[in-house]
């Protein structure tokens, strides 16, 4: 212990930084076979279109992205974060999770994995650079195209605390007045 400080372990540190928040990952192998994905790992990378998602091959939508480099990122509210539970409990090899948990594809308009309609967001997304792949399972994605539902209340996203809990987002607090060194990043 360091002053009020008591040391923390290691191997959940990753939970400090989880704030970002939990999403569906849409793919479609070769074959036109899609598969749905939950994903809590993932951020955006500077100020640009370009994201990052951390997917393995212990996820069964990894051969399809490495295969076609394509997939639709939706970002789920809180109304289906059930289904968004449900659906990273199953494998795509086992099961059509489109079909089991009554998610509804949409056509996309420049990447072949479908957009998810219960999602208030979907961002199609083709792979930028995957040179961190065998080393970290980290894909750098560059947005192609981005898609919102101006009905959905903002602040929608969820986010995985990390050991099975999860929160939305709370009170917004605008302080775009204060962000004067930062002010490009202020607007609508």
């Amino acid at each position: 212990m360091t002053g009020r400080f008591i040391e923390y372990p290691l191997e959940k540190v990753h939970r400090l930084f989880e704030p970002g928040p939990v999403v569906l990952v849409s793919t479609s192998d070769g074959r036109g076979r899609t598969n749905l994905m939950t994903n809590g790992f993932n951020m955006p990378v500077r100020h640009s279109t370009t994201v990052a998602l951390v997917l393995g091959p212990w996820d069964h939508s990894f051969s399809a992205l490495r295969e076609t480099g394509e997939c639709v990122i939706g970002i789920p509210g809180r109304d289906i974060l059930e289904a968004v539970v449900d659906i990273g409990n199953v494998s795509g090899a086992d099961v059509d999770k489109w079909e089991r948990f009554g998610m509804t594809p949409a056509p996309a308009a420049t990447v072949r994995p479908p957009l998810i309609t219960e999602c208030f967001a979907n961002v199609e997304c083709t792979v930028t650079d995957d040179r961190l792949v065998d080393d970290f399972d980290l894909w750098l994605l560059r947005v192609e195209r981005a898609w919102i539902d101006p009905a959905a209340p903002e602040g929608s996203e969820i986010h995985h605390r990390g050991n099975g809990t999860f929160s939305t987002n709370g009170e917004v607090v605008d302080l775009r007045s204060r962000m004067t060194k930062w002010e490009a990043l202020t607007g609508d």
